[in-house]
Parts: structure tokens; sequence; C-alpha cells
């Protein structure tokens, strides 16, 4: 790669230069500023600024704007642009065709091959997705009559039921820029933390500083529950509702200027307009306490008869999330503004001990299927008995975290077995019993031959 390339100031004018020049003064883009003036030493300038530093040259003040005195041409050419902060020209690209992206029952077809269980949020996701990318469409955008509105997702679930997870595979399998932001990190314009920008940053980022491709992206943000309302509090609340209120207008869409290549603003950094409008907006938390929540309010329904409910009815539903309604949320400490820019909430379902067996060994990249591999490298078998398969299960539903106990309690009885096997060159197979993993025993060898 050539100077021209990996210089984000622009210093080649050929066709083949797909970066944008950045001016050296105010930094802005020429998508922003305009065409650039290349100045000896490759530095460019752009209009304003020029203009700028010849009217204070005039009136007697002898200062560039910027504070910058005595430039030396020789060697301002030499700073260049990290290339991770180059900005690359917009093209003028047609909108994607919706014919491309594939139905709603071939998404969940897809999403059926990586996550287990949880049918009506593969289904729910997999329309609204379809629907998304039929409203950034030229078909839609021709029709001036009828405006398709955007739908944001409120994924609501368990820790370890998936959210993450089912978001990351349908970005992949899409092929569009996902970015995933922490809400614990952000504040209220940036107070010792991430400001609300930085999560389109982001996004920018994961699209290769493509503006065109990055507004027709996916950002997902987690631990929303984190920014809920704090409770009784005299201290202003910059990491609680005042982010849900910054949140308001990237979802409802905005024009937002960000860094690109780093989530920091300065004078040296460029800067690039993101329209959020076709962003497809998908947030998800695990909102503990909020099962108390619902279960208060429809023990409040309850009447007195041979017809009333029991209070103690609604402990043993496992779908209780389902009920969830906006009241419940509001109570949690969401705002309502917030929650009207959500219309789609879909509640995850607390994984069962059946559902963690299948985890184990049906995804495409099963936690048994990735050892089965590992050990197969060293030409040895690996084969799970079905009833440790079930006390590995029932051991991760005793820990509450879902999914995610399943990979703690395989690194924990793997640990021996990867050790110990790569030193006998004998060993043709190896089966894990339930007694292994009950310390009641040691796991079945067969040797080769």
């Amino acid at each position: 790669m050539n100077e021209k390339d990996t210089n984000g100031s622009g210093s080649g004018n050929g066709p083949e230069d797909k970066y944008e020049k950045i001016c050296y003064l105010c930094r802005r883009p020429e998508s922003k500023a305009g065409p650039m003036i290349t100045m000896p030493g490759g530095m460019c300038l752009c209009r304003d600024c020029l203009q700028n530093g010849v009217n204070s040259i005039a009136s007697g003040d002898m200062r560039w704007p910027g504070g910058l005195e005595g430039l030396n041409f020789m060697n301002l050419g030499e700073e260049k642009v990290p290339q991770k902060q180059q900005i690359k020209k917009k093209e003028q690209t047609p909108a994607p065709d919706w014919h491309q992206v594939p139905p709603p029952h071939k998404i969940k077809a897809q999403l059926d091959q990586y996550v287990i269980g949880q049918e009506k949020a593969k289904k729910v996701i997999s329309v609204a997705v379809y629907n998304h990318y039929k409203r950034i469409s030229d078909a839609a955008a021709a029709d001036e009559d009828v405006r398709i509105e955007k739908s944001n997702i409120l994924l609501i679930g368990p820790t370890g039921s998936g959210k993450t997870y089912l978001v990351r595979t349908l970005a992949r399998l899409l092929d569009v820029p996902l970015a995933i932001a922490d809400a614990t990190s952000l504040t209220e314009a940036g107070y010792i933390g991430d400001d609300i920008e930085s999560v389109v940053s982001k996004l920018l980022l994961a699209a290769d500083n493509d503006v065109e491709r990055a507004q027709r992206g996916i950002i997902f943000i987690d631990e929303i529950d984190k920014i809920a309302k704090k409770k009784e509090t005299t201290t202003r609340d910059v990491s609680g509702e005042s982010v849900q209120q910054e949140l308001l207008k990237l979802l409802e869409g905005s024009q937002v200027e960000v860094p690109v290549g780093t989530g920091q603003k300065n004078a040296l950094t460029p800067m690039a307009t993101v329209n959020t409008d076709n962003i497809l907006f998908i947030c998800g938390g695990a909102f503990p306490d909020l099962e108390g929540i619902i279960k208060e309010r429809l023990s409040r329904k309850s009447s007195m008869g041979f017809q009333s409910q029991l209070r103690d009815a609604f402990d043993e539903d496992p779908d209780l999330l389902s009920r969830v309604t906006t009241e419940d949320l509001r109570a949690f400490g969401m705002i309502p503004e917030f929650l009207g820019r959500m219309p789609v909430v879909v509640a995850f379902q607390k994984l069962t001990e059946a559902m963690l067996v299948d985890i184990l060994q049906k995804p495409k990249n099963a936690i048994v299927k990735q050892y089965v591999k590992l050990l197969a490298m060293d030409e040895v078998k690996l084969v799970f008995e079905e009833g440790a398969l079930q006390w590995i299960a029932r051991e991760a539903a005793a820990r509450e975290t879902g999914a995610r106990a399943l990979r703690a309690i395989m690194e924990e009885f793997m640990l021996d077995i990867m050790y110990e096997v790569p030193k006998d060159p004998g060993i043709g197979t190896v089966v894990i019993t339930r007694n292994y993993l009950e310390k009641k025993g040691g796991p079945r060898i067969e040797m080769r031959g």
C-alpha cells in the first residue's frame, strides 16, 4: 500500500484513493467541508480554514486558526491519520434489495441451527429484521404516501438465556455490521465513562468506516436494565434516567457526529455524520426482580370467592416474564418515552434441564462438539454417556447462570483428560461417565487395537 492509501490527509488525488481527505486544521472530511486544497508537503486545507488564515494575515494577526504559529510546510505532510480513523469516500450505492434478505421462516431456520429453544423470541426477531430491511429498501422509499416506521426490539430474559448470542448469530447470518455496547459504561455527556455517541462510533468502526453501510447496521445495547431510574436518590442520576433520555434521539433517528476510529473526541480526530434513521436498535437485559413486579400486579387482580386466583398461583409459573407490560417496566425504572420507542418486547424463557442437554450437543458449535474436535486432533475419540449429559445439565441449572454454566462445568471436568490423554499415544477412546462426574470413579479408557 502506498503513501496516499495510508495517509488520511489525502496526499493522493487519483481515482484509486478510496479515502477522504481531511483538513489539517478543523479535521473535517471533504464530504462535510467541501473540496480540499493540497498544500506543499501533502497537507490539505479546506477553503474555510484557508480563507480564515488569509483574513488573519491581512488583518495583521499573523496567526492561523487553532493557534498554530509559524507553520512549517515541509513537516506538515509527515503527520498521517491512523488507518483505523480514515473515512471511506461516500459512494452512491442503492439501498439493499429486500428480496435478497431471507424471509422470516428461513431466518428462523438458520437461527435454529445455533440457538436452542426460545421459539417465540426467534420468530419475533426474524419478522422484525425482515420488515426492517423492507423498510429501508428502494421500494419503500418510492412510496411517499405510506412511511413505514422503525420497530426497535427490547429483549427481556434471565442471564445466560441467549439474548446476546442470538443477536450475534443474526448479524453473522445477514452479513451486516453489528456493534455491541454495554449500557453500564454509558453516562450523560460522558461523565467518567462513554457518552451516547460512542455507541454509533462502534458501529462505524465495525462497518470499516463506511458511513453508508453503518447506517443500515444493527446496534445491540446490552445490560439495558442497569440504566433504570434510581429510586430514592437525591444526587444527579448521570448513569440512569439521564442516559435513557440521551438515547431517545438515537432510537427515534437523528444526525449524529461521531469520532472515527475512537471513542474520544479531540482536535486531531476526524468526525463523521451518521444518520440513525435506518439503524435497527436491539436492547437486552436480565431485569432482575421484574418477576416480582409482575407477580405483584397480577396478585392485585385476585378477588374473593370461588372464581378467585390464589396469590401464590404465579410462584411456579415458568413463563411469568411473558406477561410483562409497559406498566411493569415503568415500575422497574424505565421512562415512558424510552419504552415508546421500543415497540417490540420479547421475553426469553428460563432454560430447563432438557434445553441445557440439547445446548450441550445439538447446535453447530455445541460445547461437546468442540471437545470432540479437540481430541480428534490427537486421534482420540471422545464419547459422552447420556447420563453424564443429564448430570451436567442438572448441575448447570442449579447454578442459575444459564448456558454460561455449561462451559464452566465442562472446563472443570475436562481439564485432567485434556492434560493426561496426549501423554499416552495408545489411547483410542475416552468415555465420559456419570460416575466420573460424581467423583465415584474415572472415565472409561479404551486402548487402540
